[in-house]
């Protein structure tokens, strides 16, 4: 006896929306800060602005992942295009990894002699940054509970906030007391910032792509779950892996008792991995107890 089950999400619009016009903003400022950093001789400015590539990534694979759900899975593509958010992170969070060591190589260059740096125009660019990352922030906030993807682009963005902040120190350190060496040690800790959220994006797109149990789920509990199950002997060969952000697979064999209670008990299990795991796509093969008839159920 066998069971499959899985839904598809669509993308909302009104979901998508808040995501368009952080991008819009982050974007925007992003060139205003290379532009800054330039004129100003700030390598915090240009660290910071590096880091709202980080965000711009952030949110177009957001962009990305509510588009391509959409598409019907069909051809070679059964689970559809899921994982090509997860490569796209992947490669995002590699490439930041490069940046980072660039910013650290200019930030020791200039320990032992750093150029001046002007610090009243970094100051307006950092001050105008914070305003930015503050309004992406507010657009994000509302519905960054709602999924994964929403909630790792408004973590996203609030780092950038917080280097922002880290911006307008060193402006007013150098404006109040002229050591130019305040703007050096504020985009090491940028690259940091950088380093910290491009490590958990890459560590958390490799862990999908090895198929790693996700970290929201306890799989003895799991398994504790499905054999409270009337029915159900015991459950083994447990596998849930993720498809992507937000959508979790599993696969599964149970021991019934009875052949007859197949129906009931795999509606059951559907409906508690739903409710306790999130999880729709779902592939449980029923193994009896006793020497029965195999046939097949579809739900």
């Amino acid at each position: 006896m066998h069971f499959h089950s899985h839904s598809h999400g669509h993308a909302d619009g009104s979901k998508t929306a808040p995501l368009r016009s952080a991008l819009a903003i982050t974007a925007v400022f992003f060139l205003i800060e290379v532009v800054g950093g330039f004129v100003t001789g700030s390598l915090a400015l240009l660290s910071d602005a590096v880091h709202m590539v980080n965000d711009i990534a952030a949110l177009s694979l957001s962009m990305f992942a509510a588009w391509i759900a959409q598409r019907a899975p069909g051809g070679s593509k059964t689970y559809g295009y899921y994982r090509a958010e997860i490569l796209g992170a992947l490669v995002n969070g590699v490439a930041l990894w490069f940046v980072v060591v660039w910013i650290a190589y200019e930030a020791f260059q200039r320990l032992g002699a750093p150029p001046e740096v002007h610090g009243g125009g970094m100051l307006v660019v950092a001050v105008l940054g914070l305003g930015a990352n503050a309004a992406s922030a507010w657009l994000l906030a509302p519905q960054k509970s709602e999924n994964l993807n929403l909630r790792a682009a408004f973590l996203h963005v609030l780092t950038d906030l917080l280097g922002s902040v880290g911006t307008i120190a060193a402006a007013l350190i150098i404006l109040f007391t002229g050591w130019q060496g305040a703007d050096t040690f504020a985009s090491l800790a940028i690259a940091l910032l950088v380093l910290v959220s491009s490590w958990g994006l890459i560590r958390e797109s490799v862990d999908i792509l090895m198929e790693a149990v996700p970290k929201h789920i306890d799989l003895e509990q799991l398994r504790r779950t499905l054999e409270e199950v009337a029915g159900t002997e015991r459950v083994h060969d447990l596998h849930v892996w993720t498809l992507t952000t937000g959508q979790y697979a599993l696969s599964a064999h149970a021991v019934v008792r009875e052949a007859g209670e197949g129906e009931r008990i795999l509606a059951q299990m559907r409906d508690r991995l739903h409710a306790h795991f999130a999880i729709d796509h779902v592939t449980i093969q029923l193994e009896c107890a006793q020497p029965c008839e195999p046939h097949s159920v579809h739900l």
